[in-house]
């Protein structure tokens, strides 16, 4: 089987951790543009209803000054009533324009959600087979779910954050036309609030990100025991992975317990100086309003400007940390967009036009990365409707070799070609290659759905009666007919309420009903019973017949009967012949035999 490196939990963890970066990407924001270009008008519309908001409610301390300045300390009662209006008209508009920013703001956001999550899925579905071996499932879930879910906040964060600074413009514009002097010791204690929230985020940031790699080790941790259930019962290893989960579990509670202390920790400190800005406003301008240098209602609207002030500066401190989560998640979202595909066609890339079936590979080396060569100067061909069969010790390339067929990787120009009907495989489009090459893998995967769904995965489209003639000549018609709702019953995850023999067969009909003009069977009856061998077996001669075939078996029953046996070891065929002739040549194939690693059933 081709390489598949894994890394292991605590690695996966680490990967999945939250970074705090950058509060502003240019790079990150530029690209978010983009994405938010068909929602402009949404976007503006949004902004304009924050800004009247904003301005709406900063008007309440004014009007409260007018009313108490203007009417009631003139005796003027009766108007009132015009108060009493401009009340009601300020709370329809800050009504209005609060649900008009919410729902203008829920269309961007969740149209770019919708547009990452499509764009990043069909990016993946085109990566090349070695992306997925070398990058965790786990990370790529992460990507989609967790750091689109996290950008798509994006765009709310920074509106909220253009209301809280223009909330503070507001207010110290208010304060300061109403008179400069008090305005400025209101706001004397600015210096020390920037000097609270400095040292808060230095720290405070240090404690949640402690909390983001505890949560990463609990969630890698889970996943490997779900994942692994079936091996901790059999060992019982239940008490021990308990007893470690319980000490991660642990941590993460205390690391919660620690962020915590340090968000309790800013809104007092907050509040205390929000408490001393009040106090420097009602001392000095008790004195002015003795003195007839303020009126009593501006009074009264310095204290309510003051109260107001200091809200949006805690809201800025918290969307501090939340803006660097998602520039970093816009970051990590970007690098994976911009991850090309290994295998990838030219621009200009024929389609392959329907095939015989003929296959060569023409002094092929290929290397997965560095460490050597996978394969070494191998050279064969499978003319059509011949069958073959490819065998050898583990590690000798088999596998390799129909990877390279099918492009799951390409051969490195200079290292030889693999060619179909004559034609290099890296010259044509890869969607017209694989169409007419059906595979079937040691291991059955089938998808969610009805066993109908899974046997026309390739196609759709295909008549019933193409469906149940594939089904039927690997022997898959009849347990499928006696299955509760036939061809409707429904698959789940991964096929666990059929037996591995029946997904098997499925796969089988799977790739029989594309009806490609190549066969790949790569150990296709290694994992299959004895009985549904035999049934395979006895379909197999006219599933290939007419059809170019490869085999990848260990089993003798498979390999005896193809045209031609290539045997394999590091990497270069050592052998070829039929049967009888390498028994007889007392080589690799003759001890292999001898062995019983290939198995005769």
């Amino acid at each position: 089987m081709m390489a598949r490196w894994m890394v292991g939990g605590e690695t996966g963890a680490r990967e999945g951790e939250e970074v705090f970066g950058s509060v502003y990407d240019r790079h990150v924001v530029s690209r978010m543009l983009g994405y938010v270009g068909p929602y402009r008008r949404e976007l503006v519309i949004a902004v304009a209803a924050m800004l009247v908001f904003t301005a709406s409610l900063t008007a309440v301390p004014w009007v409260i000054k007018i009313a108490i300045d203007e009417f009631i300390a003139r005796g003027d009662l009766a108007g009132l009533w015009w108060v009493v209006v401009l009340f009601v008209a300020i709370a329809a508009i800050n009504w209005g324009a609060n649900y008009l920013q919410q729902t203008m703001m829920e269309r961007v956001g969740q149209g770019l959600l919708y547009a990452l999550r499509r764009d990043m899925f069909a990016h993946l579905q085109r990566q090349s087979l070695s992306f997925f071996n070398r990058t965790e499932d786990g990370r790529l879930i992460s990507r989609v779910i967790g750091d689109v879910g996290q950008v798509q906040e994006l765009t709310a964060i920074i509106v909220i954050t253009m209301g809280d600074l223009a909330s503070l413009v507001f207010i110290i514009g208010a304060v300061l036309a109403l008179d400069v002097q008090l305005g400025l010791i209101s706001l004397s204690t600015l210096p020390a609030l920037a000097l609270v929230v400095v040292l808060w985020q230095r720290f405070a940031k240090r404690e949640f990100l402690r909390v983001r790699q505890a949560i990463s080790v609990v969630n890698a941790d889970l996943n490997e025991n779900l994942s692994g259930v079936r091996v901790v019962q059999a060992m019982n290893r239940q008490d021990v992975n308990y007893a470690r989960f319980e000490g991660r579990n642990r941590h993460h509670l205390e690391t919660n317990l620690v962020a915590g202390r340090w968000s309790a920790g800013l809104l007092p400190s907050v509040d205390v100086l929000t408490g001393i800005a009040i106090g420097l406003v009602v001392f000095f301008g008790s004195r002015m309003v003795s003195g007839g240098m303020l009126e009593v209602g501006a009074l009264i609207a310095f204290v309510l400007y003051i109260q107001r002030f200091f809200e949006p500066v805690r809201s800025l401190t918290m969307q501090f940390t939340q803006l660097q989560r998602s520039m970093t998640s816009g970051a990590r979202i970007f690098e994976l967009l911009d991850t090309r595909p290994a295998v990838a066609d030219a621009a200009d890339a024929p389609d392959l036009p329907a095939v015989r079936g003929r296959v060569e590979f023409d002094r092929v080396s290929f290397a997965y990365g560095p460490g050597g060569d996978v394969l070494s100067d191998v050279s064969f061909t499978v003319e059509p409707g011949e069958t073959i069969a490819i065998v050898g010790p583990t590690g000798a390339g088999k596998t390799t070799l129909i990877s390279l067929l099918a492009r799951f990787a390409d051969v490195e120009r200079g290292r030889g070609a693999v060619r179909v009907d004559g034609r290099d495989i890296r010259d044509i489009a890869r969607s017209s290659l694989v169409s007419q090459v059906g595979m079937v893998l040691q291991e059955p995967f089938l998808f969610t759905g009805s066993v109908r769904e899974n046997i026309r995965f390739c196609r759709p489209d295909m008549p019933e009666s193409r469906m149940v003639e594939a089904a039927s000549a690997v022997g898959a018609h009849q347990f499928i007919s006696d299955l509760p709702f036939g061809y409707d019953t429904q698959v789940t995850e991964l096929g666990m309420n059929l037996s591995l023999g029946q997904r098997q067969l499925i796969s089988f009909a799977r790739a029989l009903a594309a009806d490609p003009r190549i066969l790949v069977l790569d150990e296709a009856t290694a994992s299959v019973d004895g009985e549904t061998e035999a049934q395979i077996q006895r379909a197999i001669g006219a599933v290939l017949r007419g059809r170019t075939a490869i085999l990848i078996a260990h089993r003798l029953s498979t390999v005896r009967h193809a045209n031609r046996i290539l045997v394999m070891d590091g990497g270069r065929v050592v052998e070829e012949g039929n049967h009888d002739q390498l028994v007889e040549a007392e080589g690799l194939y003759a001890r292999l035999h001898r062995l019983n690693q290939i198995k005769p059933h």
